[in-house]
């Protein structure tokens, strides 16, 4: 299977969908969320689905043109899309943020560390120009720091920062085999694993500019929501999850509250759930990968 859809019961419960009603799932993947997105609103209405990455595709292909539609570009483009189609408001937005099964499982992708003598790319755009060996073989030092300081949350970035520099200079970075060479030494004996996930992490999202991509994400949502409808968004690790709590809280992504002359909050959105939903312990024996994932979820004022 291209990717298992996580949490899709708790999905299509909180984003409700109605037959005759548009729905947009930015992360269509494998289309597990969106055909049962479909099914649910018996085969009445609209669904988009967003995904940039071009073996996405095929998995379309049998679905209702009258339908479904599948937008070939980043979900940062929402609004210009939904122009596009002629869609001025919709009814609920789906967001499975991260890497698909597909895209860990496909050694030339470069995303897991389990292919040590895969290339080093971790584009979601396989023709963007910006890969991690461009990452890796070009950044400044300082630079490189500051992404696995603030992207991978790793206190000894400015060492791993120094290991790589200090190394490209005999030869580039090429292989997921030559980097693990490389950050060796300064992965603890107890848990290398989930260092060099950390790694991976903090350089897959620089490639992708995954944060600021959510962010425009978020801030569109609001001005093509109708009154009432939903905003589910399912993210992977602390940095994600940070932006959508601050988003659906406040408004803006450093959750503070803006207040009227009066004292009176103002927020565009109002969460539907006290804390995060996570998977059930069945689920995440079914599908390990779905063990990290958060679920938020919203509703437009």
């Amino acid at each position: 299977m291209y990717h298992i859809p996580v949490m899709l019961d708790e999905a299509l419960h909180w984003l409700d969908p109605k037959p005759a009603g548009t729905i947009v799932d930015v992360t269509f993947g494998g289309g597990g969320h969106t055909r049962a997105i479909i099914q649910r609103m018996e085969g009445e209405g609209k669904v988009l689905g967003f995904d940039q990455d071009p073996d996405a595709v095929p998995n379309s292909e049998d679905m209702d043109p009258a339908i479904f539609t599948l937008v070939r570009s980043n979900f940062r483009f929402l609004k210009k899309y939904l122009d596009y189609h002629k869609i001025e408001k919709i009814d609920g937005l789906l967001a499975d943020l991260g890497v698909s099964s597909h895209q860990f499982d496909r050694k030339d992708r470069g995303f897991s560390f389990r292919y040590g003598d895969s290339e080093l790319d971790m584009r979601m755009n396989k023709v963007g120009e910006r890969s991690a060996r461009t990452v890796l073989n070009t950044y400044q030092e300082n630079d490189l720091a500051d992404i696995f300081y603030h992207y991978g949350e790793l206190r000894e970035a400015r060492r791993i920062a120094r290991r790589i520099t200090e190394s490209r200079s005999a030869s580039e970075i090429q292989t997921v085999s030559h980097l693990q060479e490389i950050l060796e030494p300064l992965a603890p004996r107890k848990a290398p694993a989930k260092f060099f996930s950390k790694i991976y992490q903090a350089i897959r999202i620089e490639v992708n500019g995954e944060l600021e991509a959510l962010k425009e994400l978020l801030t569109q949502s609001v001005e093509v929501l109708n009154k009432g409808g939903r905003l589910v968004v399912i993210s992977y690790h602390s940095l994600e999850d940070r932006l959508v709590k601050n988003f659906f809280r406040s408004g803006n992504f450093q959750g503070e509250l803006k207040k009227d002359l009066y004292g009176n909050v103002h927020k565009p959105l109002s969460e539907l759930t006290r804390k995060p939903l996570v998977p059930s312990e069945e689920e995440i024996e079914r599908n390990p990968r779905a063990r990290s994932a958060k679920m938020r979820i919203a509703e437009l004022n």
